[in-house]
C-alpha cells in the first residue's frame, strides 16, 4: 500500500502507536490533531506530529453530515484516505461501532490502515450498559489482537451525571476487557488527578483550543491529549472569515 504522493504506507503502525503512550513524563503528554480530511492529514504530519487521531464530528462535518450521522461506508472511506496521506499512524473514532459485529468492525478498520480506534460507551446521547459494553469490547479486542490501540471512550461526564466514581468503574471493566486507553471525555481538568489515581492505563483528555493547555493537562495526568472537532471548526470559522473578506472586495 503507498500513500499519495507514492511513499510507502506506515508499517508496524499499531506497535509505533502504542509506544508513543508509554514512559512519558508529566506535563509531555501525547498531543494527537484530530484531521478531518486527506489535506489536514499532511498538513499535521508534516509539522512534526507523531501520530494522528481522527475525529468523527469533524469528519461528518467535512463530508456535510452532522455529528453522529455520517454512514459507516463514508466514514470508513474517509479515514482511509486520510490514512493513505501520510506515514505516521493514524487512529480512528468509529463512535459506536455502526452496530457492526466485532469482527467485522477489525477487519475494516484494518482495511481502512487505521492502527488504532475509539469506540464510545453511548448511543443516541444514553449510556450503554457498561457490563454489556465492557463484554463487547473485549470481542473487539480478541479478534484484533495486537493490531489495534484501542480507546474506550467513556461518556459519564457527556451524557450521564459526571460521577468521577462511575467513570472510574467504567474504565476498570474496560481495561480488564482489553483497553489499551480510556477516554473520559468532557472531564474537568481539575478532575484528571483523581481519574488518574484510580485508572491503570493510559488517560485520554480532551483539550480545547481555548482551553487548558495540553502540557497542563498532562501535568494533571493526562497520557494523551486530543481536540475532538475543535481543530475542524476553527478552520472552519477562519474560512469563513476568508469568505467575508472576499465577499467584501
Amino acid at each position: 500500500m503507498t500513500a499519495l504522493d507514492g511513499r510507502p504506507a506506515v508499517t508496524g503502525g499499531a506497535e509505533r502507536f502504542r509506544a508513543l503512550h508509554h514512559g512519558r513524563l508529566p506535563g509531555d503528554p501525547l498531543v494527537l490533531p484530530g484531521p478531518w480530511d486527506a489535506a489536514s492529514a499532511r498538513v499535521f504530519a508534516d509539522a512534526g506530529f507523531p501520530a494522528l487521531a481522527t475525529p468523527s464530528a469533524g469528519v461528518a462535518a467535512s463530508l456535510g453530515y452532522a455529528d453522529g450521522e455520517t454512514p459507516a461506508d463514508e466514514m470508513f472511506a474517509a479515514v482511509a484516505r486520510i490514512a493513505r496521506a501520510v506515514d505516521v499512524p493514524v487512529s480512528a473514532d468509529v463512535e459506536g461501532g455502526y452496530g457492526l459485529a466485532p469482527r467485522e468492525l477489525v477487519e475494516r478498520l484494518l482495511r481502512a490502515g487505521a492502527v488504532g480506534c475509539n469506540l464510545e460507551d453511548s448511543e443516541a446521547g444514553v449510556l450503554k450498559d457498561a457490563d454489556r459494553h465492557a463484554d463487547w469490547l473485549a470481542e473487539v479486542r480478541r479478534e484484533a489482537a495486537d493490531l489495534l490501540f484501542v480507546n474506550a471512550r467513556i461518556d459519564v461526564f457527556a451524557y450521564g451525571d459526571g460521577d468521577p466514581g462511575e467513570a472510574i468503574r467504567r474504565a476498570g471493566l474496560y481495561v480488564a476487557a482489553g483497553a489499551d486507553c480510556v477516554y473520559p471525555i468532557g472531564a474537568p481538568a481539575e478532575v484528571l488527578p483523581l481519574l488518574r489515581s484510580g485508572v491503570r492505563v493510559p488517560l485520554n483528555a480532551l483539550a480545547r483550543l481555548d482551553g487548558t493547555a495540553p502540557a497542563e493537562l498532562g501535568e494533571l495526568g493526562a497520557t494523551r491529549v486530543t481536540f475532538g472537532p475543535g481543530l475542524q471548526r476553527r478552520s472552519a470559522e477562519t474560512l469563513a472569515g476568508v469568505a467575508a473578506t472576499l465577499r467584501q472586495a
